[in-house]
């Protein structure tokens, strides 16, 4: 099996700690493991000094647990709505009662940045929540123009890094985000299951909202100053992360990581040209590569690789686009092999 969607293949040795026996949480062990794994993620986001909360669960879990703690101690908020995964932002602020302004932004298009400067002028928001990539389009943002609209505002800002981080540069402290989400089934490539906040030390005493059990933030860093969480975690997946973090460094950190994804982006998107596949993102990041090939039946491609060459790529919103993760474990060869499977079932 190859597998082009999010985490893609992942490191054999990584994907092996599923299979053996694992330490008891409630130990100075799993704690020990779990301090080194924050410190790792800080390193890897340029956030000295800053916290981390990592959860069980999903990205959207994580987003939600933003909104609830601390989107809900603001009075108003700005969503870049730039695709599903924007859009999630303002479902979510809708479902917590907080008054959001929806930037729409058409899909695989980048932000009029001027116009939504001046919307951030006239409206006043004080939180501002985007993504850094839209997943669903394979647009990048550019987070520089963002931080300097919401600091010239004095509007905090929230990034939903999901798919971009250890995909594309990343600053959180050089870029003065407050809050930055990430999860393990994209650049960490271990499998899904646990997200990640990332706090500025700008928000050390803040007084959070407490509006959800779960994701109670106060609740999860009291527990994880002692390098455990208040419920119980997906230890195999606490071992992974701690284990693949651990790799990241030893193989160069995440500069290595981002010209490794890049490398793989060109490659692939030198078949689209050569196919004749386009790339409809105006920005595109690194992270996937979105493209429309000539599909005369709707998702022959997706399930002509799937059923004969047990290989999985990322269908789209719209016909006949589809999205090849530059995650995780893939050669030049296999790229140029997975090109040309698609282009047998489009003939």
């Amino acid at each position: 099996m190859h597998s082009y969607v999010f985490p893609g293949d992942i490191d054999p040795k990584i994907a092996a700690i599923g299979s053996k026996p694992f330490l008891y949480m409630r130990t100075d062990e799993f704690s020990e493991i779990n301090k080194e794994s924050e410190r790792l993620l800080l390193e890897l986001i340029h956030c000295p000094g800053g916290r981390t909360i990592i959860y069980t669960g999903s990205g959207t879990g994580a987003m939600s647990a933003v909104v609830e703690n601390y989107v809900t101690t603001k009075k108003k908020a700005i969503v870049i709505d730039g695709g599903s995964f924007g859009h999630r932002w303002f479902d979510l602020c809708c479902y917590y009662g907080v008054d959001a302004i929806d930037f729409k932004v058409p899909f695989a298009k980048d932000i009029d940045y001027g116009l939504l400067e001046r919307t951030v002028a006239e409206e006043k928001p004080d939180v501002f929540l985007c993504q850094h990539h839209e997943t669903s389009s394979g647009q990048l943002f550019d987070l520089e123009k963002i931080s300097a609209i919401c600091h010239g505002n004095g509007v905090s800002l929230v990034v939903d890094v999901i798919s971009s981080f250890l995909a594309e540069p990343l600053d959180m402290g050089a870029l003065g985000i407050d809050i930055c989400i990430t999860s393990t089934q994209k650049g960490l490539n271990i499998p899904p299951g646990l997200s990640v906040l990332f706090f500025s030390p700008r928000l050390d005493g803040y007084t959070f909202n407490h509006k959800g059990y779960y994701w109670d933030f106060d609740d999860n860093f009291s527990n994880l100053r002692r390098g455990q969480t208040p419920f119980s975690p997906a230890t195999i997946l606490f071992l992974q992360l701690n284990e693949r973090l651990r790799q990241l460094k030893g193989q160069g950190g995440e500069e290595k990581n981002i010209a490794d994804v890049r490398h793989r982006s060109e490659v692939f998107r030198g078949l689209c040209a050569k196919y004749g596949w386009e790339i409809p993102a105006e920005v595109a990041s690194h992270a996937i590569t979105g493209f429309k090939v000539n599909e005369k039946e709707p998702r022959k491609v997706f399930r002509g690789l799937i059923d004969k060459y047990d290989t999985y790529i990322m269908p789209g919103s719209i016909p006949g686009f589809y999205r090849v993760s530059h995650m995780g474990l893939q050669s030049d060869a296999e790229l140029e092999a997975l090109a040309a499977c698609i282009h047998e079932f489009e003939i």
